[in-house]
This record gives C-alpha cells, structure tokens and sequence, in this order.
C-alpha cells in the first residue's frame, strides 16, 4: 500500500512539475506581450500574466505536495520496501574479473616505413639543334648550335652522373635515419609496454587480492567466525536502502560463543525529519506557506518509522543468513544526537529489542503491526521518541 503512495505521488509530482514549466512560460509570454502592448491591451495582458503566475504558483504547490506525499510514502514503506527482495548475498557474485584497457600507444607498435631505393633518372639524351632559318649563314649558324647542344649534353651528363653517384649515400642516410627512428621508437615501446604490463599486473594482484578476500570471508563465515560475520552483515545492511531523507547506519558486533549479533541502528533525529503537512499558496502575499503537523501526527510517524526499522534491520539479517550462524540478534534504534538533560552528543536507544531467529522466522511480516511485533517479542518501545525518551536495553527480555 505504501509502495502504491508513493508511486502514484511520484506521478503526481511528475505532472505537477511540467504544469509548472508550462504556467511559468505562459507568464513570461504574458508579461513580455504587455511590455510591448499598447496602453489598451496593456492592462489585459497584465491581467493575462498574473492569472499565468497564479497558476504557476499552484502548480508548484502541487508538486512540493507531491513531493512531500511521497517522502512520507517512503517513510511509511520502510518495512515493505525490504519484503519483496531477497537479503541474502552471494559472495562469489562479489568477485572480480580482470579488464585491461587496450595499450594505450597502439602507434609505438606500428614499425615507420622503411624507405625505398631512390630511382635512378633516365639518362639525358642529346638532342641535335633544327637547322637555322634564313639565306645567310646558315652553316655558321648550324655549327655554332650544335656546338651549344653538345656542350649542354655534356653538363647534362655530368650533373645525371654525379647525381647517379650520389644515391648511394642519399640511400645510406635515409637508412641511418630510419634506423634512428625506429630504434626511438623501440626504446618507447619498450618503456610504454613495461609500464603498462606493470599496471596490468597491479589490477591482477588488486583483483586477485580482492577475490581471495572473498574466499576467506566465505571460508570465515563456514566457522562462524566473529569479523567474518560483522563483515558479511555489513554487506547485506549496505544494500539496504532507505530514503534518503532517512537515512540510517548500522554497527554490528558478534558473540561466537552465545551465537548472538548485538545491532546498533542509527536513524535520524525527529528534528532531522521533516514535519511539513502540507504546503499551500497565499495569493494575498504572493507566497507559498507551510502547514505543520500536529505534534501527534509528526510523532506517531516518527516512532512508526523507528518500529519498522528494528523489524525491517532483523528481517535483512535473519533473512541473509541461510546457515544459521546468528541464533539471535540483540538491537538497539535511535538516533545519535545531543541528549537532552546533557547537551552532549550520544546515541539514546528509543527502541531495544532481542529476537531469537526460530521465532521470529515463524512471522509472516506481509501482515504484521511493526508496534505489534515488537510488544509481542518483549521489547523496550520509548513511550516518546519524538521528544528523545530513552529506553533501558537491559531491561529486554528475550522471547
């Protein structure tokens, strides 16, 4: 039922939210409009935008009406939120596997291209001059050309033959410099591999640390072993999610020789939850005001949400335990905070209670009264938790 609450609070909270948006940016049109509207429209669309705002206003008290629904919701669900879930926790599910990135220099690994032989060039080829134009002169003239012709092949020649000539050494030194590079490169290579094979054996060692850890929890948890059992109950409490305007903290201590785990259950103070019955908008002074609840209403809630936190913490550990290991559980709930006759800050138990697990595995807690339970396995229940009266742990009875 409270699940239900606080669902359909989410979807109120949902709608409200864009009622909100849209009203919001209906009044800004409205206002720019009136800005700009002549003196005749002007009081119209001034109109127009305080509707608008009004309407944005209530909007937004719907949704911190919402809001405030299903934060109660949740506190209300404490209990059945835990009851559709299994508690128990696989350890070898919490082993780890190894993932490497990929090498992060990949180009290091890729060899520069050695270079190719250079080309020889085709030889120049002499060419013989055209016959000269004109009626005089002309062998002078052919004779003269040729004589230029040949002497142009000839440094043709003797530049293609010393540039012949000089490819070997041009290659020689493109060898020498590819070799440098690659052997830069390799050196790099080598530097970047060893680092990131180094890294690669840290998060092996990590993981297999890791895994091992959770062989010896297991193996631990087989003697009933005291640090492996607190550890094992710290695993399933961290995966108890409350509210997170409830938040709640646990410490667990663990008596081999009397089978019995002592609880403590940390919650929030009642001046730490909040109290607000509902939230409504004053058009007169153009504000959103609170609505407190009665001090009975905020009460009540407070010590309902304490009650299904003591059943809800022996449900999760009870549940969890499929060995058998904790016969029973001693607990104590309240809130660490300033006492009241010191002013120091100490944990004041406003509820205390000891089950034993075969009959508190008998409840069927779909149906139960928190309160109900509590009184029927002899426990300790502050008779005013809101205002920090203390109950005395050693008085429990266990059942």
């Amino acid at each position: 039922m409270a699940q239900q609450r606080e669902s359909a609070a989410q979807r109120a909270a949902a709608a409200a939210q864009v009622r909100v948006e849209r009203a919001r940016a209906a009044a800004a049109r409205a206002a720019a409009a009136a800005e700009r509207a002549s003196e005749a429209e002007r009081k119209r669309l001034a109109k127009e935008a305080l509707a608008a705002h009004v309407e944005a206003m209530q909007a937004e008290v719907e949704r911190l009406n919402a809001g405030l629904a299903g934060e109660y919701a949740q506190i209300d669900g404490i209990l059945a939120a835990t009851l559709e879930s299994d508690d128990w926790v696989d350890l070898q599910s919490l082993k780890r596997s190894v993932q490497h990135p990929p090498f992060p220099h990949p180009e290091l690994e890729r060899p520069n291209p050695a270079p190719g032989p250079i080309e020889v060039p085709p030889a120049p080829i002499r060419r013989e001059p055209q016959p000269p134009s004109g009626l005089f002169g002309r062998k002078k003239k052919l004779e003269t050309a040729k004589q230029q012709a040949q002497a142009e092949y000839q440094q043709a020649m003797q530049d293609w033959m010393a540039y012949r000539d000089s490819i070997p050494a041009q290659e020689a030194a493109l060898k020498a410099t590819h070799a440098a590079f690659e052997q830069k490169r390799l050196k790099q290579l080598k530097a970047e591999t060893s680092r990131y094979e180094a890294d690669c054996r840290e998060r092996e060692n990590e993981v297999a640390e890791h895994n091992a850890s959770i062989d010896d929890l297991e193996a631990g948890l087989g003697y009933g072993a005291a640090d492996a059992v607190e550890e094992y109950v710290g695993i399933v409490l961290a995966n108890s999610l409350y509210p997170d305007h409830f938040p709640v903290q646990h410490e667990a201590q663990f008596d081999p020789a009397t089978a019995e785990l002592m609880l403590t259950v940390a919650v929030p103070a009642p001046n730490r939850v909040r109290t607000v019955k509902a939230y409504r908008y004053v058009k007169a002074s153009d504000e959103i005001t609170e609505a407190q609840l009665s001090k009975t209403e905020a009460g009540n809630r407070y010590a309902s949400a304490l009650h299904q936190v003591a059943i809800r913490s022996l449900h999760e550990i009870f549940e969890s335990d499929r060995q058998g290991i904790i016969q029973a559980i001693s607990l104590q709930v309240g809130p660490q905070t300033k006492d009241p006759a010191t002013g120091r800050s100490t944990f004041i138990p406003l509820v205390a209670v000891t089950s034993p697990r075969e009959t508190f595995l008998e409840f069927d807690l779909s149906g139960v009264v928190p309160s109900a339970t509590l009184q029927h396995l002899g426990a300790a229940v502050s008779k005013s938790p809101a205002t920090l009266v203390a109950v005395d742990p050693a008085g429990v009875r266990r059942s």
